[in-house]
């Protein structure tokens, strides 16, 4: 049965590694109002997390707590300074050295930066002219025949060289295409024990199993397998979880979710439902889905502010957070548990191609943390923060995250796509808001 289930993983991480495509950007959404970011300790992390740190970015875990947290400074900076120079500003981002950066076009933004006490960078576009360019190539691509349009693996603004990247397939078709020539700064490239308590109960970043009908009746091969992604609490005081909106078998249906009996699926214990779900929504462009949390799930333990890595070890969570270029970000996942990297894009668009022949607009973040076939829906995190949900990954076909980054390393290494949870907190309205331990 265990085959079965990571067979299934195996195939809803595949339909989540979405076609990255860049479309217009939606209209955004009220600001988030819960802005709680305090870190916790670095002797509070998981072993776990502290192992992934290591390993993965390469720096103590006071050093990926303190980077973070630099992070939302600059990104708080960074919206402000935009406002008031909406034609000086081209991007900020923290550097390799975890120092942060801002790039403008002009002296005079360049001192202001400076007298705040950020290291500056000239560039020759703005954040404004580079999302025009963008835009420019989301209207090359809607012009393409499916065909075409289907060697683009993906589009986004590279802040740090101040161009637009455009990756194409490696393939006959994708060599020959001709891109126009009107788009400037555009690269095209061919396709990478101590700490929290050991807790029993499931939590973000364990797996659930969901159905678009009676479970025992259901095929093997139609049994949906995701992650949990945040704890959170709706407007009238229920326990929800924020996961993807992919994840729901029939979208936008109150489809059940069920913790998963390993010796016996077909008694799998029903945990709650999917109260919405959305993917690619024109209004919003986010994969979201907000799971309704019956007594079951609750008894369970998905009241807690928490997510889990391997072996049981837990991380609280501490507030919500933006992606900022740069910053550190480890993902929770039923499949890799936690892996880290850093944002490498905190704005993508991408289309995904339905069954119906149709294409959705998923607007969200890239991140270079190894993410697996089934770890969509889990919990990305930038120090002790929220960041956002688990969408797609161009390494969800992989058997494990070692050789996902063998594989791939050519190729620019291990991308997946997050969903930033401000956004969807934003977008839902209504009172939803993401547990934090000063509940």
């Amino acid at each position: 049965m265990r085959n079965v289930l990571a067979h299934r993983a195996a195939l809803v991480g595949a339909t989540a590694m979405l076609l990255l495509v860049p479309f217009s950007a939606p209209a955004q959404a009220d600001p988030v109002t819960q802005t709680h970011t305090t870190q916790l300790s670095a002797d509070k992390l998981p072993a776990d997390l502290v192992d992934a740190i290591i390993r993965d970015l390469k720096i103590s875990p006071q050093e990926y707590l303190d980077r973070a947290a630099r992070a939302q400074e600059l990104g708080n900076y960074a919206d402000d300074f935009r406002a008031q120079h909406p034609d000086d500003f081209a991007g900020a981002w923290i550097g390799i050295d975890g120092q942060p950066v801002v790039a403008v076009t002009t002296t005079e933004a360049a001192d202001a930066a400076s007298e705040a006490g950020y290291a500056t960078r000239m560039a020759p576009i703005s954040a404004n002219g580079l999302e025009q360019t963008l835009s420019d190539v989301n209207g090359w691509i809607a012009r393409l025949p499916r065909d075409l349009a289907s060697q683009v693996n993906s589009a986004s603004i590279d802040v740090l060289d101040n161009r637009i990247v455009i990756d194409i397939v490696n393939s006959p078709i994708g060599r020959a295409l001709n891109l126009p020539t009107l788009l400037a700064n555009v690269k095209v490239m061919l396709s990478p024990g101590s700490g929290g308590p050991v807790e029993g109960g499931p939590l973000g970043g364990d797996t659930y199993i969901t159905t678009a009908g009676d479970l025992p009746e259901t095929p093997f091969s139609e049994i949906g397998v995701c992650s949990l992604g945040f704890n959170a609490v709706d407007g009238s005081g229920q326990a929800v979880n924020i996961s993807a909106g992919h994840c729901n078998p029939a979208e936008g249906q109150p489809s059940p979710v069920f913790l998963p009996n390993q010796q016996n699926v077909d008694d799998s214990e029903q945990i709650g439902t999917f109260s919405r779900s959305s993917v690619g929504d024109p209004t919003d462009g986010l994969d979201y889905s907000v799971i309704a949390l019956n007594e079951a799930g609750v008894r369970a333990g998905l009241d807690r502010p928490a997510i889990r890595g391997a072996n049981g070890t837990t991380l609280e969570i501490t507030g919500i957070a933006q992606p900022v270029v740069g910053a550190p970000i480890c993902k929770s996942g039923q499949t890799s548990s936690f892996t880290c990297g850093v944002v490498a894009a905190d704005h993508v668009e991408t289309q995904l191609f339905v069954a119906d022949g149709t294409s959705r607009v998923i607007n969200g973040f890239a991140g270079t943390a190894c993410t697996l076939a089934g770890d969509s829906g889990g919990a990305i995190v930038t120090g002790t923060l929220a960041l956002g949900i688990t969408s797609g990954s161009n390494a969800s076909d992989a058997p494990n995250c070692t050789e996902a980054n063998l594989v791939l390393a050519s190729e620019g290494g291990t991308a997946s796509l997050g969903i930033p949870v401000a956004d969807i907190v934003s977008t839902v309205g209504s009172g939803l808001r993401v547990r934090t331990i000063s509940d």
